[in-house]
């Protein structure tokens, strides 16, 4: 084994990029994936070094970095997490001209998206269905103006780059359009987004895409009840099976075929903290619509929270709606709930039996709604697009709620283990 000589050749090259050299950095690299969810096992670690001391790397970072990522990262899904990890260990990152790791700290604040959501639900409902024109170029000149001049941290305000201002530069702020500097999306109306991750997109726990959301449906299919009726469909993987047990001969298994037995109620919160994410709640809608893998399938609209009626379209407009008890005696038990909602009212919206501002409660509140709900629908889960990481105290509501129904964040992974919580049979 050639370990004490690949981590001479790994020092080497960390020597010619200019990089620290303590023995330590290439463990902590190794420990760092780990941690952070990649699982590389300790032959592809020995792998690797017996390939940086062949000298595959070329002795440059970007090299190995390659030669890391092909030998240590099995799927596209977890490069994004290898890219993070990478940075935090060996500061590779490239910024654009400007943007220092000191402003980068003045813009990335914790839970500072939630807060802007928060403080901000009427705006959001103001701003609703807004088409705003802003001129790019000047937007872009503006900010590399500041770039040149900014030398403290700003918060508020209308001049620099900052967060929870009103300048077209920055995150968390009151304008739509624009450039976000570090942060997370609020409006998701900037049209550019500075050291936005190459491959953040690749990960199975990012919020879903159309495709994403057909190939999700489509794999329901697998979980449709099979009628009891004869077996006149090929079963390929049993007459395989039977064919090679009987050696070689063939012999033909059939089986009952599987027909569409899934029944769907589709129930989105619109409007409010939702407006960020209405052309996602547009793909979801159109993917379900597409998709020929459902019995039969029913879709409703709220504002925030279920009450005493439901809305036919996103628009939410009082008198075009449904009453949801008119729900619960025409669509029966056996219907699969999927509710998709951000859960960010407030308390007085869930508990108040007049929480509901924008139609009738029916003298209940939304509590009480949601627990006729479960009562009435023995399959019913709750998807949340920014669903919060444990039990956040400035989320009040959604913490109740997850203690009510089970919730999943809505993103490639939250959808398929909502769809498997559905349809387990007990």
């Amino acid at each position: 084994m050639k370990t004490a000589e690949s981590m001479q050749s790994m020092l080497c090259m960390l020597l010619q990029a200019g990089l620290r050299t303590e023995s330590a950095m290439f463990s902590e690299f190794f420990y760092q994936l780990r941690k952070n969810g990649l699982e590389v096992s300790l032959g592809e670690w020995l792998t690797l070094q017996d390939a940086l001391t062949k000298g595959l790397h070329e002795s440059s970072m970007t090299g190995f970095y390659y030669l890391a990522r092909m030998i240590l990262v099995k799927s596209e899904t977890d490069y994004d997490k290898f890219d993070m990890t990478f940075e935090e260990c060996f500061k590779t990152r490239k910024l654009t001209p400007g943007i220092t790791e000191t402003m980068l700290s003045w813009l990335n604040k914790e839970d500072m998206n939630d807060l802007f959501h928060e403080m901000n639900r009427d705006y959001m409902n103001q701003i609703e269905g807004e088409a705003m024109q802003i001129d790019k170029e000047d937007v872009e000149d503006t900010f590399k103006d500041r770039l040149k001049d900014q030398d403290s941290e700003h918060n508020g305000g209308s001049f620099w780059i900052g967060t929870m201002g009103k300048t077209q530069f920055g995150n968390t702020g009151g304008n739509m359009g624009g450039i976000r500097v570090g942060g997370k999306t609020g409006y998701q109306s900037a049209f550019e987004v500075v050291g936005e991750r190459k491959y953040r997109d690749f990960r199975d726990d990012r919020v879903l895409t159309n495709r994403q959301f057909q190939l999700a449906f489509k794999r329901l299919r697998q979980f449709s009840t099979k009628l009891d009726i004869p077996e006149t469909e090929l079963d390929i993987d049993g007459t395989v099976d039977k064919t090679c047990n009987n050696g070689g001969c063939l012999q033909i298994v059939m089986q009952k075929p599987r027909k569409n037995a899934v029944k769907l109620l589709l129930l989105m919160d619109s409007g409010g903290t939702m407006i960020p994410y209405s052309s996602l709640l547009n793909e979801l809608f159109q993917s379900v619509n597409k998709s020929n893998h459902f019995k039969d399938m029913k879709c409703y609209f709220f504002h925030n929270c279920i009450y005493s009626k439901l809305y036919r379209t996103p628009e939410c407009e009082n008198g075009d709606w449904i009453d949801t008890e008119w729900m619960f005696r025409n669509l029966d038990s056996d219907y699969k709930v999927l509710i998709v909602g951000d859960a960010a009212m407030a308390p007085e919206e869930l508990y108040a039996k007049d929480g509901n501002y924008r139609g009738p409660n029916d003298g209940l509140s939304g509590w009480e709604w949601l627990q006729l709900m479960k009562r009435h629908y023995k399959k019913i889960v709750w998807m949340n697009p920014k669903m919060a990481p444990g039990n956040a105290p400035w989320r009040e509501a959604e913490t109740a709620i997850k203690g009510l129904l089970p919730m999943y964040k809505l993103t490639v992974k939250g959808l398929n283990d909502a769809m498997q919580k559905l349809m387990q049979t007990r």
